[in-house]
């Protein structure tokens, strides 16, 4: 069993105070994550030129929180041209190398099996039932980019981990440690700040055609694995709990492995990103959940996040040096959140 595994080994403690008392490996205690390293990493924001002032502001606060020590360099995506007035904005708010790319058409299109006709019917009538982004095309593409490709693009070839950082989102309490050099260590394949329920409304079908994956590839899903933190009745339901996926540190090359692949295929074959409104949060959850170990995913509680409506403020003292959040508007113990139950699993 590895260091990191023997830190998850619960203690016998209530969920609340295993919660509150941090008992996995804390990376605030390893004084070598603190060293500027060369892990091969990048910072990936998904963007457009009129969220310019969003991902300044962003930029300025991720920066002085944590990159500036570590200088991780950025890469920026879109599926149009970035002006330059946006490339010499955030180029110059940031000592670390910037780099800029097209989305490929292929990346960010129906595929062939799709009927666009059908799939514009839907979204006007999720439209009509006021369903959040259901009727919108660009959010469809977004969603499927990150799901199936964003780690095949070009310019995140060289690197094997990525932090996804959106416009917008804030970072409440400074970082004293490099995530990437911890991910790395410890191997870590997924972090993550937020998790809650999904809309149920958005993905109808997408729990059947996971089932029919399970039954086809048994041969790939980890025996290990976490399934009891998105089912409550040995898989035959999904409970809709999924990892915020706006806040994400992960390994690029789980995306990259031939579990991960088949699996996204077999969904995309499936058209539920057009057809329905599936998002990349519950699809990058149920996959980690059934290919990877618990063990394998790391719960960043010591980063204070906030992407609204909900934020992530770390409650104990230890992590609370130069922060600027509210423990009480800390939304891992709500109702709504599965933060709670990923320590009870």
């Amino acid at each position: 069993m590895s260091n990191y595994a023997r830190a998850n080994v619960s203690l016998g403690l209530g969920v609340r105070e295993r919660f509150f008392q941090n008992e996995y490996l804390d990376p605030q205690l390893d004084p070598s994550l603190r060293e500027i390293g060369n892990v091969r990493a990048a910072i990936v924001v998904l963007t457009r030129n009129s969220d310019l002032t969003e991902i300044l502001r962003t930029m300025k606060q991720f920066e002085g929180r944590w990159n500036r020590r570590y200088n991780y360099p950025y890469v920026f995506l879109n599926d149009g041209e970035f002006s330059q007035r946006f490339k010499d904005k955030t180029s110059a708010a940031t000592r670390a190398k910037t780099f800029y790319g097209t989305i490929p058409q292929e990346m960010w299109s129906y595929p062939s099996w799709i009927n666009q006709t059908k799939a514009a019917e839907v979204r006007a009538q999720m439209a009509k039932d006021q369903i959040i982004y259901g009727d919108s095309e660009s959010y469809r593409h977004m969603c499927r980019f990150y799901s199936g490709f964003f780690f095949h693009h070009p310019l995140l070839k060289k690197y094997d981990y990525y932090w996804r950082v959106e416009p917008g989102v804030k970072y409440n309490c400074d970082i004293n440690y490099d995530p990437f050099a911890f991910m790395q260590k410890y191997k870590i394949k997924y972090g993550f700040t937020l998790s809650l329920m999904e809309y149920r409304s958005t993905i109808a079908t997408l729990w059947d055609t996971v089932r029919d994956f399970i039954d086809e590839y048994p041969n790939l899903i980890n025996p290990n694995n976490f399934t009891r933190w998105i089912s409550d009745d040995d898989l035959d339901n999904y409970n809709l709990c999924h990892f915020w996926s706006n806040f994400e540190i992960g390994d690029l090359n789980f995306w990259r492995s031939e579990a991960y692949t088949k699996f996204f295929d077999y969904l995309d074959k499936s058209g539920g990103f057009f057809y329905e409104r599936w998002g990349d949060a519950p699809v990058h959850s149920i996959a980690a959940a059934l290919f990877l170990e618990k063990s394998d995913v790391h719960f960043f509680n010591d980063i204070a996040y906030r992407h609204e409506p909900f934020e992530h403020c770390p409650p104990e003292p230890r992590y609370r040096g130069n922060c600027q959040c509210n423990v009480s508007e800390n939304f891992d113990m709500h109702w709504y959140s599965c933060t709670r139950k990923w320590f009870e699993i």
